[in-house]
């Protein structure tokens, strides 16, 4: 396991984060096609998911095993989303 970085790193992650959010709203009010729209804002949104998941909830610095759990949740909570959208023909529209 590795050392706490210092305040620094968080305040870099932070800037990041702050970029990434500008240009998911810019993407938002853009004029392109619907689904790449969509598709590039999940896209970012993943993204700043795992960078607020790994830095600010610690898991970059906690023992890989759980890394391995969380990431397993988040899977099986994910395919359990897909299913439940698949039995609602969600995607049959």
């Amino acid at each position: 396991m590795a050392e706490h970085p210092s305040i620094a790193l968080y305040v870099r992650v932070f800037v990041v984060l702050v970029v990434l959010t500008a240009i998911e709203v810019a993407l938002s009010y853009a004029n392109i096609n619907g689904h790449l729209r969509v598709g590039a804002l999940l896209v970012f949104a993943a993204v700043k998911f795992f960078t607020v998941v790994m830095y600010f909830m610690h898991l970059k610095f906690d023992h890989p095993y759980f890394r391995r759990l969380f990431a397993i949740g988040l899977v099986l909570a994910g395919g359990c989303y897909f299913v439940f959208l698949t039995t609602l023909h969600v995607f049959a529209r």
